[in-house]
């Protein structure tokens, strides 16, 4: 059974627990659209976006980094030195591919700044969507533990997301998260817990 809430004490009793499959930085053009063709054949995918963090008030960054990922691949765009391509934009704006993410409203705020003609679609929330089939807590790293039963690290969150390279652990960090979103939907979908979200 699934627990519908959970304390951080109970979070910091899980095993860590991470992406183990096949990560593909992409910080050039010429990986796209083999990605593309990956992630189009796909009926759902992990989302997230990374942003470097903003320490003094009034100073703000655009988003550094976009993760799409499957069950087994995690593609890390760095949108900060490649822009946005339209590769991804089709994938985001594609109605047949659900994108499952957290808190997606922010990430797609922050897509829309970029690239004002931007229209995603077919986004799943798991922070909305979960509140309406009972969930008191969510959030990635809350949700990992009651649904997945392992704890992900947040300790990459607040680091320089547009650095010359990024760290393996930046990298893992990065795939954990969309990775997380689409594992967690995927088990809720399985066992019958999304069942009223998606009547027919």
């Amino acid at each position: 059974m699934i627990p519908l809430k959970i304390t951080k004490e109970e979070v910091n009793g899980f095993e860590l627990g991470a992406f183990e499959g096949k990560i593909i930085l992409i910080d050039e053009l010429e990986g796209l659209q083999k990605m593309y063709e990956d992630l189009n054949s796909k009926k759902s995918i992990g989302f997230d976006t990374e942003t470097r963090p903003a320490f003094r008030r009034g100073v703000s960054y655009d988003v550094a980094l976009i993760q799409l990922a499957t069950d087994d691949t995690a593609y890390l765009i760095r949108i900060n030195k490649i822009g946005f391509p339209r590769e991804v934009k089709r994938i985001l704006e594609n109605p047949d591919i659900v994108k499952i993410g957290a808190a997606v409203r922010d990430d797609l705020k922050g897509l829309k700044k970029l690239s004002p003609t931007f229209k995603p679609s077919s986004f799943f929330d798991l922070n909305e969507e979960l509140k309406k089939v009972g969930f008191l807590n969510v959030g990635v790293r809350n949700l990992s533990a009651m649904v997945l039963g392992i704890r992900i690290s947040k300790s990459e969150q607040v680091s320089n997301w547009e650095a010359d390279q990024l760290t393996d652990k930046q990298e893992l960090y990065a795939a954990t998260d969309a990775w997380a979103c689409l594992a967690i939907f995927q088990k809720l979908l399985d066992n019958g817990t999304l069942e009223p979200l998606f009547p027919y």
